[in-house]
């Protein structure tokens, strides 16, 4: 059975070529994405977003190659989840976003 991908024609092997900078670089455009939705109060957008940053973030703790960086990745994805989804409880902000995670670049 094949895998349903939100991100066309990308699999584990392809994203496995790419460096962790790239990879969270790919990351932070779908975080910048969700976050201009959520400014934009557009919940339909932001889900879209949130789910594709999900993927590439499950997709990057399934890299073998960085085992020794789970902990910090998972701590990325539940820190993102907690202020788009959740109750805030580690008081992030957009902005925490952009300086932590370097997605700079992604934005406008």
């Amino acid at each position: 059975m094949t895998e349903q991908r939100l991100h066309a024609g990308l699999t584990a092997e392809r994203w496995e070529a790419m460096s962790l900078v790239e990879q969270m670089g790919n990351i932070g455009s779908e975080v910048a994405r969700a976050l201009r939705a959520r400014e934009k109060a557009n919940p339909d957008r932001l889900k879209e977003s949130l789910d594709r940053a999900l993927e590439l973030f499950d997709l990057t703790l399934a890299d073998r190659r960085l085992e020794g960086r789970r902990k910090e990745i998972c701590r990325a994805r539940e820190v993102l989840l907690d202020y788009l989804v959740g109750s805030n409880d580690y008081a992030s902000t957009a902005a925490s976003f952009i300086e932590s995670y370097s997605i700079q670049s992604s934005l406008p």
